[in-house]
């Protein structure tokens, strides 16, 4: 039923096969549509899943994002303060 990366096969009926049922040569009948059919809606499924893992990705990146940007607040307060604590280790100015 299925090739060999799990796609459906599709037979289209053309290139000298016989066609059912008297068919038209050129036309497709409607199991190459349910077919085709059956293709599109595993694409859909894909992109589905695509676009949900996507958006996960975008969440995550930006606590991320968030939380390296309170980390180095919180970084360059404490070098402040360190700095006006007469520490002898003066705070780095930023580059």
């Amino acid at each position: 039923m299925s090739g060999p990366n799990g796609e459906p096969q599709l037979h289209l009926g053309r290139g000298g096969e016989e066609e059912e049922d008297g068919e038209e040569e050129e036309g497709f009948g409607e199991a190459e549509y349910s077919a085709i059919n059956l293709m599109l809606d595993q694409i859909n499924s894909c992109l589905d899943h695509l676009e949900e893992k996507n958006d996960h990705l975008n969440t995550q990146l930006k606590e991320l994002l968030e939380s390296n940007r309170q980390t180095r607040l919180e970084f360059q307060q404490q070098q402040q303060h360190l700095g006006q604590d007469g520490d002898p280790r003066k705070a780095q100015p930023d580059s």
